[in-house]
């Protein structure tokens, strides 16, 4: 198992901090999700359903029909490597590393490339995996250059498989109206825009035949009732979407002025979270920790990635930890 943001419970027995105690920017989610409501009793009661309206939703959400709920991107991201042959696979790096993990434990000769490199690839591979924008660097491949890497894998047959899980602040980037063409492969999530990671709701969207695929694969009830009715209801939520990204861009940005204040200069980011690498990564993140904000560090290359505090007193209290660390 791969470390994750979000191991807060683990912090605060190595820190002895109350776990009540700590503010988590290490999972890069909404801070201030969609408001819960209550749910209908039926959602505990009966077996989940299609045709409930939930794909519609989705559908009116990321143009496209061809679309496929299951439970959360992770999902996707297990399944899809054994739904093909064992081949030779690129991975952008750096990038979320249950990627190259998944395609690696199912047998696949996988290579950790960058944008430049695979431009200049010579040889053919049988499947390109791109997370865009890039967790964590928050970099942002065009369109247009990513269907030229279509185009080429096609030509063998080959997938592209196109990580958006942060995609929802910025809509208007996605290739999801796309799919459709054979070997396009979009994944998205309710984790990180919504703030909904504990429903554990994602979308595979590709071709007809790869969808009938993966259902095989995955089985009846792949998500639960109360997660259908809560998913379907905030991807309908066009308001708030279209307030939560205005807000979180804000957000994005104030946390970057703010970093930058402390000399903690972000190289990228999204509109939910700042990307500061450096070799004291490791140092930022234990003296913050120490104070009971939890960060997510990476190792390769070295850097933390802040997610974004949600009340006014999470915004102070970050301030005044950066000026003590």
């Amino acid at each position: 198992m791969l470390e994750h943001g979000g191991g807060v419970r683990k912090a605060a027995l190595r820190f002895g901090i109350p776990l009540e105690a700590w503010l988590d920017l290490s999972t890069g989610i909404n801070p201030l999700p969609r408001p819960p409501k209550p749910l209908p009793v039926a959602c505990w009661q009966r077996l989940p359903e299609d045709g409930d309206g939930l794909e519609e939703a989705a559908a009116a959400c990321y143009g496209t029909t061809r679309l496929l709920p299951l439970a959360g991107s992770q999902a996707a991201i297990q399944l899809l490597p054994r739904l093909r042959p064992a081949g030779r696979v690129a991975v952008l790096h750096p990038t979320y590393a249950e990627h190259a993990h998944a395609w690696r434990m199912a047998g696949h000769r996988v290579e950790r490339v960058t944008p430049a490199g695979l431009d200049a690839a010579s040889e053919p591979h049988d499947a390109v995996v791109v997370v865009n924008p890039n967790n964590p660097t928050g970099a942002c491949l065009s369109n247009d250059r990513l269907l030229a890497w279509h185009a080429r894998l096609q030509e063998n047959g080959g997938w592209l498989v196109v990580d958006e899980a942060f995609m929802d602040a910025t809509p208007e980037a996605s290739l999801s109206p796309l799919v459709g063409l054979p070997g396009l492969i979009v994944l998205r999530s309710l984790g990180k825009f919504f703030g909904l990671a504990g429903a554990r709701v994602g979308f595979l969207l590709a071709d007809a035949p790869l969808l009938e695929m993966a259902r095989e694969r995955l089985g009846p009830w792949s998500v639960s009732g109360p997660a259908r009715h809560v998913a379907r209801l905030a991807l309908a939520d066009r308001p708030w979407q279209e307030e939560t990204r205005r807000r979180l861009h804000e957000a994005s940005s104030r946390l970057a002025t703010l970093l930058d204040a402390h000399h903690l200069t972000p190289a990228g980011g999204t509109a939910l979270f700042q990307w500061v690498p450096g070799p004291e990564a490791a140092c930022r993140w234990e003296r913050l920790a120490e104070q009971g904000i939890l960060t997510r560090r990476f190792d390769d290359p070295p850097g933390l990635r802040f997610g974004l505090p949600g009340a006014p007193g999470e915004w102070e209290r970050l301030a005044l930890a950066l000026a003590r660390a």
